[in-house]
């Protein structure tokens, strides 16, 4: 497996990228001297990108390369909060519905159901604005809506994995449930969804970075990158480079993390392998 790792040259090269990104938030006060990217200088606002500030300053003077680095661990944190509590809150959901059956599949999934009959981002919207605008519920709102994917990807493998002749033959022999879902459901099941969850991360900063947009995410100054869009929606034409830069940032990361994930789903999804051996 680890062989297989190294040979796909898409996975090095976006992991490589992938680790950078992080390293960029773990480390923003080094990259940025140690620079606040809360306060600025009144007198340095609106300053275009120039030697001393090479992204330019916003309208409260404050520098933008400061704050799209610290930007970064904001939505890096809040992005990756997400995708692991879908992860873990529908991938449970799943196997419970796909193990125990019945009574308890048919009422998980129709609240599933219910989540999906609903736009996401809507939904999404209509939960922050009632819990009310700030980061952390802005995880909380997409994670409500986002974790029925999980849920439903899970049963359908859980169900495919109870069918067959090992599991059929630990249920004869009177293994507990318990020991089903560690033995067997989990472990056949763990890559695919580590796959979806790899490639969910890209779509999922852009849903915090909507909501933030939108108001009903991070709150004022902080750097966070879909703020930092808003706050220069209004200055557009005169002040480019206050929406360009966090764009691009935002650009930059959908596209890293997007293209890891294709590589991990061609190195580890099993389908691949089967239809590559059919031909």
């Amino acid at each position: 497996m680890i062989k297989d790792f190294l040979k796909n040259r898409q996975f090095m090269i976006f992991s490589v990228l992938a680790v950078l990104i992080i390293l960029t938030a773990v480390f923003a006060p080094v990259i940025t001297g140690g620079a606040d990217p809360l306060t600025g200088n009144i007198d340095d606002a609106l300053q275009a990108p120039s030697r001393e500030h090479i992204f330019g300053t916003d309208k409260m003077g404050r520098d933008i390369f400061v704050r799209v680095i610290y930007g970064a661990r904001a939505s890096l944190t809040s992005t990756f909060g997400v995708v692991i509590l879908v992860f873990l809150i529908g991938t449970a959901v799943g196997v419970i519905a796909g193990c125990f059956g019945g009574v308890v599949d048919a009422i998980l999934m129709r609240i599933a159901d219910m989540m999906v009959a609903f736009p996401g981002l809507v939904l999404a919207l209509a939960v922050a604005g009632i819990i009310g605008s700030s980061m952390r519920n802005a995880v909380i709102a997409i994670t409500v809506v986002s974790w029925t994917k999980y849920a439903r990807l899970a049963r359908s493998l859980v169900l495919k994995i109870r069918d067959r002749d090992y599991v059929s033959a630990a249920i004869v022999s009177g293994s507990r449930t318990s020991h089903i879902i560690k033995a067997y459901m989990l472990p056949n099941s763990l890559p695919i969804l580590v796959i979806t969850a790899a490639t969910d991360v890209g779509g999922m900063m852009l849903e915090l970075a909507a909501l933030s947009f939108l108001g009903f995410g991070a709150k004022p100054p902080a750097p966070e990158w879909g703020y930092m869009l808003n706050e220069g929606r209004g200055l557009i034409q005169s002040a480019p480079w206050m929406t360009i830069f966090p764009g691009l940032a935002i650009f930059l990361v959908v596209v890293v993390f997007n293209m890891l994930g294709d590589s991990l789903r061609d190195i580890m999804d099993p389908r691949d392998e089967q239809e590559a051996g059919k031909c």
